[in-house]
């Protein structure tokens, strides 16, 4: 039997749910397809939101030949067969699910289709198209951004299938697809299918092992570890465990987040508290060690510390003003004093000559004498 998602999928413009920002009155997907404006674009947003189902009802507005593959599997022998089929005067367009997965070579040899129109490319990536992108295509692709599925939506999505959920369930289903009509909509079938009911109880039980949703390599994966990070440099602890127990609950990597921890040690604690390195550097190990699930503790043991400790960003800055000027005047000429006189010839330079240990004149190259880097 067709899947519960596939058979009540919209068909047209005015049956899809959500993303009005995009569809509705005068909106750009809508005025595109109105005005039959044939362009290559990408669709950058979480899973569950319409993205396949948007670029189907576009090719069909504008009569156009629509070619499905996903950059997970296909290559450049799907893309070059495609090309030879007949599309019987049609535009072609190509709807490449996670383009993100394409490498570079892969984005290259596409472009000059793209970019001579033989092909339209609609693209669909859970990431960044700014990082996973290459400059050179997505300057030749318009990219929309679409949203999670607010409840209002999702509740109009799961009406229309005949699942007749009870009011706890549908307020369970809800917070559960978390904006993803996919995910709502594949639990709904399997309580439908194992039980024949949508209760809290059926829902519960055919979810057997419940988890968030967490893209390691997406947005989402970056936003936690920046919202964790923000959370210890506010010494905001409650608000970095939380962002902590999200990440450990999604199964990410803790060496990941220990790194960062070591990172966060010197660059915002850094001279109010040395020993924050020694502790971030404690917590590294252990998760090397002692790995999943309890290494977790570790993790919140120094996260705490780190939230806690006093900040000083002071070495941070001095390093990155020194990079500035190392950017802008290049190498300059180390002063000869503080050479190394390997050789004889070196010596006769005067390498060496005039140093003392405990010198208090600048040892900066001439054009940098007296400049301050620690504040």
């Amino acid at each position: 039997m067709e899947p519960l998602a596939s058979r009540i999928r919209p068909r047209t413009l005015d049956e899809f749910v959500g993303q009005e920002h995009l569809v509705g009155d005068g909106k750009p997907l809508r005025a595109a397809m109105e005005k039959k404006h044939l362009f290559s674009f990408i669709f950058w947003g979480p899973p569950g939101v319409g993205k396949t189902t948007l670029a189907r009802i576009y090719a069909k507005a504008l009569g156009a030949a629509l070619y499905e593959l996903s950059a997970v599997s296909a290559g450049k022998s799907d893309i070059r067969a495609l090309l030879a089929e007949d599309s019987k005067g049609k535009n072609k367009i190509l709807f490449l699910d996670e383009i993100h997965r394409f490498n570079k070579t892969q984005q290259d040899f596409l472009l000059p289709f793209v970019e001579s129109g033989e092909l339209t490319l609609i693209g669909a990536t859970t990431e960044n198209p700014s990082f996973e992108v290459t400059a050179p295509l997505l300057s030749r692709c318009r990219v929309f951004v679409l949203e999670p599925l607010s409840q209002e939506s999702l509740h109009a999505i799961i009406a229309r299938t005949d699942a007749a959920p009870t009011k706890d369930a549908l307020a369970w289903l809800l917070n559960y697809a978390n904006g993803d009509a996919r995910r709502a909509l594949g639990i709904i079938e399997g309580a439908l299918s194992l039980y024949g009911k949508v209760t809290v109880e059926s829902l519960g039980q055919t979810l057997e092992s419940p988890h968030l949703r967490y893209d390691k390599k997406g947005d989402e994966h970056y936003d936690t570890i920046s919202a964790f990070i923000k959370s210890m440099r506010a010494s905001q602890g409650d608000s970095a465990l939380y962002y902590l127990a999200r990440m450990v609950e999604a199964g990410e990597d803790p060496l990941f987040i220990a790194r960062r921890m070591v990172i966060f040690a010197s660059e915002d604690i850094g001279l109010a508290a040395p020993t924050a390195l020694v502790v971030a550097n404690a917590v590294f190990r252990a998760c090397e060690t002692v790995g999943y699930p309890e290494c977790a503790i570790n993790l919140a043991h120094g996260a705490v510390y780190l939230a806690q400790s006093k900040k000083d960003r002071s070495a941070y800055n001095a390093l990155r003003s020194a990079q500035e000027d190392v950017r802008s005047f290049g190498n300059l000429p180390i002063p000869k004093k503080i050479r190394n006189p390997e050789t004889a010839l070196m010596k006769n330079l005067k390498y060496g000559e005039g140093y003392e240990k405990y010198d208090t004149k600048s040892y900066l190259p001439e054009k940098l004498s007296g400049k301050k880097y620690l504040k």
